[in-house]
Parts: structure tokens; sequence; C-alpha cells
């Protein structure tokens, strides 16, 4: 199956996810595979309920926190594309971003957006959020 899954993502299609996500070539295809066996209903997306399969988050005090970071307000479902611009938050951040040109944006796991998710997960707890 892994061997089928990797097949059907497209070489440009790994090439713009990279440029996006940090991810290297070999973590992609192996993330596409392990997207696709979570894809009980083989329709190319995940639901919440594929999340809740994961024994891991199932038994993890912020799981449903988790699962809830794949989902933009109003969706109940994350293609392959959303699902790797979710995981490009939670990559460690490397040495040599300081010097990416600043006109290209700031990648996705920059010191600043990480403290942006920290800051979500500490409001959807708050008391008064």
């Amino acid at each position: 199956m892994g061997s089928r899954a990797s097949s059907l993502l497209r070489e440009e299609d790994i090439e713009e996810i990279k440029k996006q996500t940090g991810f290297s070539h070999s973590q992609i295809t192996r993330l596409y595979s392990r997207f696709h066996s979570l894809d009980k209903g083989e329709n190319g997306a995940l639901s919440r309920e594929d999340f809740q399969r994961i024994p891991e988050l199932a038994i993890n005090p912020l799981g449903d926190r988790i699962i809830n970071a794949f989902f933009p307000e109003g969706e109940d479902q994350v293609n392959f594309r959303g699902f790797m611009r979710t995981l490009a938050h939670f990559r460690p951040v490397e040495d040599n971003e300081k010097n990416k040109d600043p006109t290209s944006g700031e990648p996705l796991n920059s010191r600043t957006n990480k403290l942006f998710c920290e800051f979500i997960f500490w409001f959807w707890e708050s008391p008064t959020g």
C-alpha cells in the first residue's frame, strides 16, 4: 500500500509542499502513505473520526485540541495539503531560518507561529475564552 500511496502524489505537488512546509521529499511521501492509511473512507480526506482512531491521540489529554488544529472553523475534513500545513507548524525551528529571505514570508514553523499556536491553545482553555 505504501508504494501505491506514494505513486499517487505527483512530483510537482511534492515540490510545492516542500516549499510551503519545509518537509523533505522522503518525509512527505512517508506522511502521504500514513495519511492514506488513516483515510478509512478512501476519499482523499481525513475526518475527526479518522484522527480519533489513532490510539496515541485517543489517550492524550490534549488529543481533542490537536485534532481540532487540523480543521479550520466550519470544516469537517482535511485534505493532504491541509494536513501537511498543520503538521508544519509543529516542526522544529531550524537555525538557518534567520537567514531566510524576509520577502518570502514567515515559515509555518517560525517561532512567532509557534507562539501563536500556544496562545490559541491557552485561549481555548481560558475560562473567559
